[in-house]
């Protein structure tokens, strides 16, 4: 029987890689299935799913041998990277067993966020954990972390106000831009893309005295988005003179490759005759080419650079998020005992038949040696054997429904090792309901869940791309807050 010792995180995020190693490690939307089945054909894994997102990469498993498991994942990242296992190694972090759960929890519940109570990132695990049964990759023990994750994030913003008035990574670049331009009275704003994030964007701006205007591969949805703002649109095919018309550019497109080049932004720029040009990067991979900021009047900030500008909403919630971080705790602690007590009876069973069954064969091994002895002293021999054996249970027995261990392997799993016992759960598979729940809603999930996360089938174009970036889930502590190459006050 698997238990919490076997659940493993491995990834990186925001507070320990760069985006430029993070965009290396994201997973296209229709290579996530494909990467799943790789991964649980790994050595040492038994079930796996991926959480991809602007702000992180996370591999959840669970491991029949944890070291074997760890190395064979961190491999397979590095290869996904193309880079040296050693250069990878210092931006990963490991979580196992309750802290495995804790950091899940901690992930749904927003508190991991580079905005702390943006309503994406929920979506984005339940789009995680959809995918992983897709696959046939998520077994009992990921199903039932994942369908208590949910309820803790449920819970979460049932019972404090740390999803009021909800601010997202869209609109804290748009505060960075009001920063850097003291307001938007008369400024024009392109949106390169038209997904969700591009949506959140452009409701931030409303009202604020910018003239918005909509670019997109697919013309049809630039219209779509556009119609709901009440601006203008721009063919996509003229990506040059929107950007020479505009003030501020936020792009946020599904492309694997930058989309806003060296090439084609130093076009615009000689179009300018001079004027300053902001542009914001809120996607992963990135849309805009890091070197656009060493052109002259060019000012580039990428999603890293918007972790002060978060900071700042973090504090301004920090009563709220300890009450959510108390709340995450107290769900783990019922969660951790449980879970551990699924396992106390099943155990305690197939303790008993294994010495019961040892003493009897063994009183009866005795017995059939001795054939002078009479029937009545026979069985007093084999009822002798039971008793001690049952009065040898007792305690054992006693301590695994006592058993509050927290670090280190608990006593029931102890006790399944040692005695090499086989165990039979004797409750329903926890992942029944969240497997009813992916048939009852697959059809909801893809228009409306998905639509909440951030790579969301909604924001798909026709060419298969997204039409804008994966939704970003949380901040470093002491990131730059913005390109500094360029100092964008300078504009």
């Amino acid at each position: 029987m698997e238990s919490l010792t076997d659940v493993i995180v491995l990834g990186v995020s925001h507070r320990t890689a760069p985006v430029a190693v993070r965009e290396k490690l994201t997973v296209a939307d229709d290579q996530i299935e494909p990467a799943l089945r790789r991964a649980v054909a790994l050595p040492g894994i038994r079930e796996v799913a991926l959480l991809c997102t602007c702000n992180r990469v996370e591999i959840y498993a669970v491991a029949a041998d944890r070291e074997a498991a760890l190395r064979a994942l961190g491999s397979d990242l590095a290869v996904r990277a193309s880079v040296a296992a050693a250069e990878l190694e210092p931006h990963l972090y490991v979580r196992a067993d309750a802290e495995a759960v804790h950091h899940l929890f901690r992930v749904a519940s927003s508190l991991d966020s580079l905005v702390v109570g943006e309503p994406q990132i929920l979506g984005q695990v339940k789009t995680t954990h959809d995918l992983a049964l897709r696959a046939g990759t998520a077994g009992s023990i990921l199903n039932l972390c994942f369908s208590r994750a949910f309820r803790v994030a449920r819970r979460v913003r049932r019972e404090t106000a740390i999803a009021r008035n909800p601010v997202s990574v869209s609109s804290v670049a748009i505060e960075l831009a009001r920063q850097v331009f003291g307001g938007f009275e008369g400024r024009r704003v392109l949106i390169v893309g038209a997904g969700k994030m591009s949506d959140l964007a452009a409701r931030a701006l409303q009202g604020q005295g910018a003239a918005l205007t909509v670019t997109n591969r697919t013309a049809a949805r630039a219209d779509e988005l556009a119609a709901r703002m009440g601006c203008g649109t721009h063919p996509w095919d003229d990506l040059v003179g929107a950007l020479a018309a505009a003030d501020i550019v936020l792009a946020s497109t599904g492309a694997r490759e930058p989309v806003l080049t060296r090439a084609l932004v130093g076009r615009a720029q000689k179009l300018r005759r001079g004027r300053p040009l902001f542009l914001i990067d809120i996607a992963v991979p990135r849309d805009v080419e890091p070197s656009c900021a060493e052109l002259e009047g060019i000012y580039l900030a990428d999603i890293d650079d918007l972790q002060k500008v978060a900071a700042g909403h973090r504090d301004g919630r920090r009563g709220e998020a300890e009450q959510a971080e108390s709340i995450v705790e107290q769900e783990l602690a019922r969660f951790i005992e449980s879970f551990r007590g699924r396992q106390v009876g099943p155990t305690v069973s197939a303790l008993r038949a294994r010495v019961l069954s040892l003493a009897k064969t063994e009183a009866e091994k005795l017995v059939a040696g001795m054939p002078h002895l009479a029937e009545r002293d026979r069985r007093a021999i084999l009822d002798f054997a039971d008793s001690v054996a049952k009065k040898l249970l007792h305690a054992p027995q006693m301590a695994l429904k006592k058993d509050t261990s927290g670090d280190g392997v608990p006593l029931v799993t102890a006790v399944q090792r040692l005695f090499d016992l086989t165990v039979v759960e004797s409750v329903e598979d926890p992942g029944g309901e969240a497997r009813a729940r992916d048939s009852r809603d697959s059809a909801s999930r893809d228009s409306a869940s998905r639509d909440s996360a951030s790579r969301d089938s909604d924001s798909r174009d026709s060419d298969g791309r997204d039409s804008d970036g994966r939704d970003s889930d949380g901040p470093a502590e002491d990131a730059p807050v913005a390109n500094q190459q360029k100092k964008a006050s300078g504009s």
